[in-house]
């Protein structure tokens, strides 16, 4: 596929934890201004109990995630985990369906934004969430540093608002403002008989709401840009603002608007909320602060995407020149493609975003699904992987059923979500496997085209030219490993040049024995015929494995570190992972 990287950009300053918690903090604490209206719409005074046993289901992924991610701390989340536990085809799965999920946050973010200063200024929507999109945009161009500026201003307003928030909901409270507890949960009962009972409104206004904790995945994206150990912390904190703000916003809203009123201001209800405990000049500031912290979610979707897209594009899953960075660190081909994408499926919506809140919902839990199957296929594909944490089995396995759960329960609620979701996923996916499967592509198109020479040999020319430059690097230590490698390039990849390096590990004899019986092996398994086409090469090492001689090999070579396949970092190595520049784990 050839190199993405045209320069290499000077190192620039890696996120503390607040800068990084902002930037993912935006995106799940916007989702105060509508999730509590959402799970009282299907659990009626019941809401706070939802929002809180759904805060109960992130501290279960809370475990999942730094497992995970600090096994393997390279950009990508799902798409990351799976790329290394498993096939590059699930991984690239996992991709698309975070990006889809990116580009249905980003647009809904925006444009909700755009609806509350239409509430209050009357200012046209469509083209000011557009212009949003641009700004944003051109800011994460500008370098990640400078964003992450803008992120916290705007998360650390948005707390101390909902700090605001709750101290005047207390206050109405306890000095004598009208409270509707008893009559709203009074009121839900004809609610809660609709849906068949007690547990199955609890169920749906579950399903529902875990919207509310979206942007928990995001850190994961970008964690290349992150310092040590700050991963950690950006998932602890997103947990503490959403178990403190979620159910205890809900819960002020249950005693400050009777039930009728909460249900017609569900879109907007903290914002009538606010007016009933403060008055109207904080219903201003509450309005402001939406505005403010649903375009924050917009920038971390455009930081989120870059990190992930980038990954997948050095992985071949899209086409090389996304990759190009400039002098800032940035990928602006990737994020004005993001743009273009988000502006015309705005466009072709006219403003109507009902679809894309299908596939919002569909894509955000499919994400958090497959992080936690990541995780489980981990336990048995990459036993020996070096760990900093392990994470309880139990929660693992309850963090998966319950966002499993979710999906389910919002098909269920609407069917046509997945009409919706299917309708962006399927185009999105083709592209993404005929990128991966080029070789394949181009083979068929060489055989339909057969009875018009030129274009037929049009095609097995680029077939030979990509595979050509296809290079891939494999550290092995022996030969029992060797058919199943090459099994997994030939089934994963574009590209027959292989380049094995044996290390020499310490015992001298033993060293050579390995390395002869790995020279008498190979030509046997090339005349075999079971890969024709490959070209294996052995080049010796006489040092052990780690960090120096990936750097050495990549530089000889010219190849990128994602193309260099090794097996588990075993807990004797003594680097980790992120210590090896992206390499692959595949066995």
């Amino acid at each position: 596929m050839g190199k993405t990287r045209e320069a290499v950009p000077a190192a620039h300053t890696k996120l503390n934890q607040w800068f990084a918690t902002a930037i993912c903090g935006n995106d799940i604490l916007s989702s105060i201004f509508y999730v509590a209206g959402i799970a009282t719409v299907y659990a009626g005074a019941y809401a706070p109990f939802v929002l809180a046993f759904i805060a109960l289901v992130l501290f279960f992924y809370k475990f999942v995630y730094t497992e995970v991610v600090e096994a393997l701390p390279t950009n990508g989340g799902a798409y990351n985990c799976l790329l290394n536990a498993t096939s590059k085809n699930l991984a690239a799965l996992a991709g698309t369906i975070t990006i889809l999920s990116y580009v249905a946050t980003s647009v809904i973010s925006g444009e909700s934004a755009m609806q509350y200063l239409y509430s209050i200024l009357h200012t046209p929507i469509i083209p000011l969430t557009i212009a949003v999109l641009g700004f944003f945009g051109l800011l994460v161009i500008s370098g990640i540093k400078d964003s992450a500026k803008v992120a916290l201003a705007i998360f650390s307003f948005h707390v101390f608002v909902l700090i605001v928030f709750v101290l005047l909901g207390a206050w109405y409270f306890i000095h004598g403002g009208h409270s509707y507890f008893a009559q709203n949960f009074t009121a839900s009962i004809p609610l809660v008989k609709r849906v068949g009972g007690i547990l199955p409104a609890l169920f749906f206004g579950f399903a529902a709401s875990l919207l509310g904790v979206s942007g928990y995945e995001s850190s994961a994206n970008f964690v290349e840009e992150q310092d040590r150990g700050v991963f950690r912390k950006t998932l602890r904190n997103m947990l503490i603002v959403v178990a403190i703000f979620n159910p205890l916003i809900a819960l002020l809203a249950q005693n400050a608007l009777p039930f009728d009123a909460l249900l017609k201001s569900q879109d907007f209800l903290l914002s009538n909320v606010a007016r009933v405990v403060a008055g109207t000049w904080f219903q201003y500031v509450v309005v402001i602060d939406a505005v403010l912290v649903l375009c924050g979610a917009v920038l971390t979707g455009f930081v989120g995407v870059s990190g992930l897209v980038y990954r997948m594009t050095t992985d071949g899953c899209f086409p090389s020149g996304f990759g190009k960075i400039n002098k800032n660190g940035s990928y602006p081909y990737i994020v004005i493609t993001f743009f273009l994408l988000c502006t015309s499926i705005l466009l072709l919506t006219h403003g109507n975003l009902l679809s894309l809140a299908g596939v919002y919902t569909i894509a955000f839990l499919c994400v958090m699904t497959l992080f936690a199957f990541g995780n489980l296929l981990m336990r048995e594909t990459r036993k020996d992987l070096k760990r900093t944490y392990h994470a309880p089995l139990i929660f693992v396995v309850l963090a998966f059923l319950a966002t499993t759960a979710g999906i389910l329960g919002n098909i269920e609620i609407s069917p046509q979500n997945v009409h919706y979701f299917l309708t962006y996923f399927i185009p999105s996916i083709l592209v993404v496997f005929s990128i991966i499967y080029l070789d394949v592509v181009l083979q068929a198109l060489a055989r339909l085209t057969s009875s018009v020479p030129f274009v037929s040999t049009y095609f097995t020319r680029l077939y030979d030219k990509i595979n050509d430059r296809g290079q891939f690097v494999v550290f092995i230590n022996n030969t029992s490993r060797l058919f199943k490698i090459l099994e997994y390039i030939n089934k994963n990849e574009i590209g027959r040049h292989i380049f094995l390096i044996h290390c020499n590990s310490g015992d001298d004899k033993e060293y050579k024995e390995k390395y002869k019986e790995m020279e008498e092996m190979i030509p046997a398994l090339q005349k075999s015929g079971v890969f024709p086409d490959f070209n294996l090469q052995i080049i010796r090492k006489n040092k052990p494995f780690g960090p120096k001689v990936i750097d050495e090999v990549a530089q000889e070579l010219h190849i990128q570190k994602n193309r260099i396949l090794i097996g588990s970092i075993h807990k004797e190595h003594p680097f980790d992972y992120d210590q090896l520049g992206g390499v692959r784990i595949i066995f």
